[in-house]
């Protein structure tokens, strides 16, 4: 599994992109309802189940989304929790000139 995003990103991520629901959907090649399950919790994008199957088919989607944002010039950032800085997860876009 890939680093752990969030809900929250991914919404921020399309945010920044000004990309819709369907927008991501079409280029991630997921569901409208995987997305907006997904983005519908601000803890992991991931989930465990008690079936294996749809703990799978969840985390497919969620690397289907994340490749399709980072592919559009989003970089996802960890938690940062230091003396100086203390920082949920986030996003960087890429700066168009």
């Amino acid at each position: 599994m890939d680093q752990d995003i969030t809900g929250a990103q991914i919404r921020a991520a399309r945010a920044y992109l000004k990309w819709t629901i369907a927008d991501l959907a079409e280029t991630a090649e997921v569901g409208i309802s995987t997305i907006q399950q997904i983005e519908k919790s601000d803890g992991s994008a991931y989930i465990q189940s008690d079936q294996q199957w749809r703990t799978d088919a969840r985390a497919e989607a969620v690397v289907a989304i994340r490749e399709s944002l980072e592919f559009a010039g989003i970089t996802f950032l960890d938690v940062v929790c230091n003396r100086t800085a203390r920082r949920g997860p986030g996003i960087r876009g890429k700066f168009e000139r």
